[in-house]
């Protein structure tokens, strides 16, 4: 398997809930599992968070799990017959009191807020934005409006506002209960849908601490930018998270989809400089969810994320649906490792002007400025909290970083950050043993031979969280 940099993150589902596809799926690329919680009881997540453990260890490589909350069900209600063909110039009516099952001229909304939330002249978009609709008033709990682009709208159709403006807070009662079933079996990290701001972010966070504390765990926060609303506070949520994600669907329904390729260049630029992972997300190989190849657009659309930094890149009906689930692994991997091999390199443009108030992050890019202009082969980190390892992922660099750990949890969640190699290995409490233990492990798997030069950061003394103090420079012997 080609080396590549960018991870990849697959959504499970039922085409990739066989244990043996699983652990094809893993050994092809798969970095990250996401266990996408608007689908399944939570006792399918735990059985299926037990299966990709199991996949793993079977795999021979640990992957992070990520669990995605469903956040607020801004939908329709249900129709009589199932769905009802609309056509433009058509009155239609959503009504929040309504009981009974919708027909040609109106349906319920599971949506209560909604007439609260618009007014005459506002544009709806309904499934996926296939759908627009005209509101011409608000009438009680009645939003009234004229089908402006007509279409199919069946079940539980999610429901956008242009520009957006819906109130509905990112975390409900179910989310909640979602977060405690993630942290039972202690998801790496809980992707929080449709936040508006940093404060969505903090309550998330202190959810999860709490949910996680009888575990003695702490997941990674990822917010998932797909809200109007969110995009002029798009650096408070980011700092306010572990790692954003880029999802271009409701985010396109939201702001248009011509606005949507400057804004992913802007995030993933925004999450770098703040020391934040970026995942980028949705229709990235949507053609595979019944053909064995992608389009020429959704290779070029996968390299450019790469191209642009993406920490990550996803698939979601792909492999939780899709007939091929495995071949989209590797196509994806393969687009990714061509893309990487284009990469500019402007390490010492990177650090222009730049300051570093902290000895271990100072140690950090010590490392990578060292490594690369000597050349070396490997950039080993021994990192108890995974810092120093993220820090150096930041930058682009055509030399791995193997982020050498003795806590599985720290090697899990390092799963997600571009071109870094978590390996687990206990680590002795006397630095030079250490650094011995370490050579050894990397001659073991093949990463450095005799006579090869790397660079190896550590703290003294070993095991301290945060204490990284030392860089060295080696001849493998």
């Amino acid at each position: 398997m080609a080396r590549r940099a960018t991870k990849i993150v697959a959504t499970l589902g039922p085409a990739s809930s066989d244990p043996a596809l699983l652990e094809q799926m893993i050994r092809a690329g798969v970095n990250v599992v996401r266990l996408n919680f608007s689908h399944g009881t939570g006792q399918d997540h735990i059985d299926r968070a037990a299966m990709v453990r199991a996949a793993a260890q079977r795999a021979g490589r640990e992957v992070a799990i990520m669990a995605d909350l469903q956040g607020p069900k801004i939908r329709v209600g249900k129709f009589a017959e199932g769905k009802v063909a609309l056509e433009a110039g058509m009155k239609f009516v959503l009504d929040a009191s309504r009981t009974e099952l919708g027909d040609i001229k109106g349906v319920g909304l599971d949506y209560k807020e909604l007439p609260r939330d618009v007014k005459a002249g506002d544009t709806l978009l309904l499934n996926d934005g296939l759908i627009v609709l005209t509101v011409d008033s608000v009438r009680g709990e009645q939003v009234r409006t004229t089908v402006k682009l007509g279409g199919v709208l069946s079940n539980n159709k999610g429901i956008n506002k242009q520009g957006g403006g819906l109130t509905a807070p990112a975390l409900t009662a179910k989310d909640m209960e979602d977060i405690r079933t993630a942290m039972s079996f202690q998801a790496d990290y809980v992707a929080v849908s449709f936040p508006k701001n940093a404060t969505d972010m903090e309550m998330a966070r202190q959810l999860c601490n709490v949910a996680a504390s009888d575990y003695g765990h702490r997941p990674g926060l990822i917010a998932k930018i797909e809200r109007a609303e969110a995009i002029p506070n798009l650096e408070a949520i980011c700092r306010a998270s572990d790692g954003i994600m880029v999802a271009r669907g409701d985010l396109a329904i939201e702001v248009g989809n011509a606005a949507v390729p400057a804004l992913q260049k802007r995030m993933i630029r925004m999450a770098r400089e703040l020391d934040k992972v970026v995942i980028t997300a949705t229709h990235m190989m949507e053609s595979m969810i019944t053909n064995p190849v992608p389009t020429r657009a959704e290779v070029s659309d996968v390299a450019n994320a790469v191209l642009d930094g993406t920490d990550a890149v996803m698939t979601s009906a792909e492999t939780a649906s899709g007939k091929y689930p495995l071949e989209t692994i590797i196509e994806m991997a393969n687009i990714c490792s061509e893309a990487e091999k284009a990469e500019d390199v402007k390490l010492d443009a990177d650090f222009t002007g730049m300051t570093f108030a902290r000895i271990d992050h100072s140690i950090a890019m010590g490392a990578l400025f060292t490594a690369y202009h000597l050349g070396c082969k490997a950039i080993v980190a021994l990192t108890d909290s995974g810092s120093t390892a993220l820090w150096m992922s930041r930058h682009r660099i055509h030399i791995p970083i193997y982020a050498l750990t003795p806590k599985l949890v720290t090697q899990r969640k390092m799963a997600l950050y571009r071109n870094v190699r978590p390996l687990l290995m206990d680590q002795s409490a006397e630095r030079d043993k250490a650094l011995g233990e370490a050579e050894s492990h990397l001659k073991k798997r093949g990463i450095v031979s005799s006579g090869d030069i790397y660079a190896i950061t550590c703290g003294e003394p070993m095991g301290a969280p945060g204490g990284t103090n030392m860089l060295k420079i080696c001849i493998a012997s």
